[in-house]
């Protein structure tokens, strides 16, 4: 595999799990280069290891005599034909998250994101009354023993409401189990080994036991059972500043689990908050009943697995 630009900068955990599936990783810098430089680096990649698939991962447009070289390879070697991929398309079909550029250009792929068919919300609102049902049933015993717990290791209240933003960018009040102290949920963003987090707000945490309560909300209509992570109105005030395109994931509801949360740790800046975004718009764009089934799946493992989200 070569990568032709550094538009995009793969993060180690991307690297390390493309390696799995390719044998050689090549990234071959573009930007500020001569033609002539990166084409005598791409044939002495050719000839030292080869490669079978090319990532265009440029902001300029590639020269017309590297375009003229790989036609060349193309034609050489048939029998392996050497596949030309743009990293909008790369990222979709190998790590399962859309691009999202550092400004507001080549962003014609999120034509494709539109809210959820009239069909689609139907199976949607299924999977949210049958999942309720069975995570009430099962969790029953779980939602008592937490409340005795909060109680014992920190006085206040059992819940704890928030204003979120949902769909159309409409705020709502989400319930939660309280993990932290109460008055100390000031700063956004949780540290590891944060103070404010008594005992069993971190074991909630990292089981997501906390979650529990917002089945309240999804019985509403406020959310899903799966979506993207319901965050808070200021926080999203922020984001929206920060980062393009970030208010299209509010074109659904939100959920207690989704395809961001089962794919990446719990974020702590802007730049954490973009790759969650990534993964978000992925699954808006590609959602289906299976993708939907694999997120369940995948929140099992963690749960059990006790990595937390």
């Amino acid at each position: 595999m070569l990568v032709l630009g550094r538009k995009y900068k793969f993060t180690q955990f991307e690297l390390d799990r493309l390696k799995k599936k390719f044998k050689n990783i090549n990234i071959v810098a573009y930007t500020n280069r001569e033609q002539q430089d990166v084409l005598h680096e791409l044939e002495s990649i050719v000839k030292s290891n080869g490669f079978d698939i090319l990532v265009l991962n440029t902001k300029a447009t590639v020269g017309d005599e590297i375009i003229k070289y790989l036609t060349k390879l193309q034609f050489e070697n048939r029998s392996k034909k050497l596949r030309v991929i743009s990293i909008e398309h790369f990222m979709e079909e190998f790590l399962h998250k859309c691009y999202i550029p550092d400004d507001h250009q080549d962003l014609h792929f999120l034509e494709d994101i539109k809210p959820y068919s009239k069909w689609q919300y139907i199976q949607k609102r299924f999977i949210d009354y049958f999942g309720i049902f069975w995570l009430f049933l099962f969790s029953s015993p779980v939602m008592y023993i937490s409340q005795k717990k909060i109680k014992e290791q920190s006085p206040g209240s059992i819940l704890f409401r928030q204003d979120r933003v949902g769909i159309n960018g409409k705020t709502f009040l989400c319930t939660k189990f309280r993990t932290m102290h109460e008055n100390s949920y000031h700063d956004p963003y949780t540290r590891e080994n944060d103070s404010r987090i008594f005992p069993y707000g971190q074991t909630m945490r990292t089981t997501r036991i906390d979650e529990l309560p917002q089945m309240i909300n999804i019985l509403k209509g406020e959310m899903h059972l799966i979506g993207p992570r319901a965050e808070w109105n200021i926080l999203v005030e922020n984001y929206e500043k920060e980062i393009p395109y970030y208010n299209e994931r509010h074109l659904v509801r939100p959920g207690i689990t989704g395809w961001a949360q089962v794919n990446y740790p719990y974020g702590q800046n802007i730049e954490d908050t973009k790759q969650k975004l990534m993964y978000d718009l992925y699954y808006i764009k590609h959602w289906n009943i299976f993708l939907e089934l694999k997120i369940v799946w995948k929140t099992a493992m963690t749960v059990i697995g006790r990595k937390g989200l």
